[in-house]
């Protein structure tokens, strides 16, 4: 049974979806003002990795993570660049799923943006002012927090402790400085969409609401985000979603630690960032997922050299076992039950890796004394594709150019890296055994030139990058 700790109550409780086989969850996707940052990375592989151990459990899962791209911030940088939000919101969003992807983090089921989806929420915000938990005022509107009980139960705060020292948003025609923007309007030069209330823009809070309630329905069972965001971002979520409905958003509210720097928080307001793009191209994408995995979801971690070297010192360790020998067909049963032990425990991952290297240990030890350890090698490569370690041979980034190439001449089918080394080598195999040698070694040579070593053995055929 596997145990989280849900945000919403500070309990640890056992996770149990509302439909028997099925996870509907929902994580806050970035707002793509400016490039990613590390901290950015950290989210995205946090809940990767979550989604990706819930699939191998035997559950169907439907994720979803917006993009919001549309917004203050957005505006405001696509102004001091001067280029138009479009052309800003395009160039971010396509960084941002860039670097993602070379974290080895999966595509949502749907990525829903924003700006498609101004009808959805325009029809949400009536509802709550049909309520009377929200309010037109001055050409924006605003959601009533008083007027709601129980505001602040995900972040244990109460209303009157919010009026002290509130990190609230400003507005001159509130009637109460808590109360927070649903809809903006219009001003020279933004953009802007109709309404009931007058011409304007959707609140940051508002989309989260309506495009979570249309892609999973509601209850669903995952809300997820950075810890950044409970406050007010998912507060504020709550309160318009359960608001207009009578009934409950989300049942499991799970976030993720802060990434620190010199021990301050990485944030894109004071500048203090690590780009992401920079360090997957310093390091490889494997080794910053790796770095990641290391310390808890829900703790925060220390960006550093050091341990981006311990990192990569770690994954040439299991890619150096995983290819002295063949994986057998039945994994290691003891590291798959201690791995499962591990993810249960609210997705430890940094326990789960314990049992990966504890593994590598025992395997390279029976390897050395020349026993069999097919069985260790096949649970070793089995948790790892679970973690979304790439193991295949020395991680692929940055050959997709010259495989698909490759891929065109030897007529095999493209698709990812490690797709396209996979029927290359086959292709090699079948031309050795109806012994057209020229092809076999041009097919050899051409993927040692895009850096791709085969090796044959009496156990198989195995390659990996040089």
């Amino acid at each position: 049974m596997i145990t989280v700790y849900n945000t919403l109550g500070r309990v640890h409780q056992s996770f149990e979806p509302l439909e028997e086989g099925r996870v509907r969850m929902y994580v806050c996707g970035p707002t793509v003002q400016s490039a990613p940052h590390i901290g950015h990375g950290r989210c995205a592989v946090a809940f990767d990795v979550i989604r990706r151990y819930l699939v191998w459990r035997g559950w169907d899962v439907l994720f979803v993570q917006n993009i919001t791209d549309v917004d203050d911030k957005i505006i405001n940088r696509a102004a001091e660049l001067r280029v138009t939000t479009e052309a800003l919101v395009a160039e971010m969003t396509e960084r941002f799923l860039t670097s993602y992807r070379r974290l080895g983090v999966l595509d949502p089921d749907i990525t829903p943006a924003a700006t498609r989806h101004i009808p959805e929420m325009i029809e949400l915000i009536g509802r709550l002012v049909s309520r009377g938990l929200a309010y037109a005022s001055g050409g924006d509107v605003y959601f009533r927090v008083r007027a709601l009980e129980g505001y602040g139960k995900l972040s244990g705060r109460n209303v009157d402790e919010l009026r002290i020292g509130a990190r609230v948003e400003p507005g001159v025609d509130k009637e109460d400085p808590l109360d927070f923007a649903l809809w903006k309007g219009a001003k020279p030069g933004e953009p802007s969409w109709p309404s009931p209330w007058g011409d304007g823009r959707p609140g940051w809070h508002i989309e989260c609401s309506a495009m979570s309630a249309k892609y999973l329905g509601l209850p669903f069972d995952i809300h997820a985000g950075g810890a950044d965001l409970i406050f007010p971002h998912h507060e504020n979520e709550i309160a318009q979603s359960e608001g207009a409905t009578d009934g409950p958003f989300a049942r499991y509210w799970l976030h993720n630690g802060m990434v620190n720097l010199g021990g301050e928080k990485l944030s894109k307001s004071t500048g203090h960032i690590v780009d992401l793009a920079e360090a997957i191209e310093t390091y490889g994408g494997p080794v910053v997922r790796l770095f990641l995995l290391r310390a808890a979801y829900r703790s925060p971690i220390e960006y550093s050299g050091d341990s981006l070297g311990d990192a990569r010192a770690g994954l040439d360790r299991l890619r150096s076992f995983v290819r002295r020998a063949p994986a057998s067909s039945e994994p290691d049963a003891a590291t798959l039950d201690r791995f499962v032990a591990s993810m249960e425990d609210d997705f430890n991952t940094p326990e789960a890796l314990g049992a990966l290297f504890e593994t590598v240990r025992r395997g390279n030890a029976r390897l050395d004394r020349g026993d069999d350890a097919g069985s260790l090698i096949g649970a070793v490569r089995e948790v790892a594709g679970v973690l979304g370690i790439d193991l295949g041979g020395g991680g692929l980034e940055g050959l997709e150019e010259p495989l698909t190439e490759l891929a065109a001449r030897y007529e095999v089918e493209a698709g990812s890296a490690e797709d396209m080394v996979r029927r290359l080598v086959a292709a090699r195999t079948a031309a050795r055994q109806s012994r057209d040698w020229s092809r076999a070694d041009a097919i050899r040579d051409d993927m040692a030139g895009a850096g791709i070593v085969i090796e044959d053995s009496a156990d198989g055929v195995r390659w990996y990058r040089r």
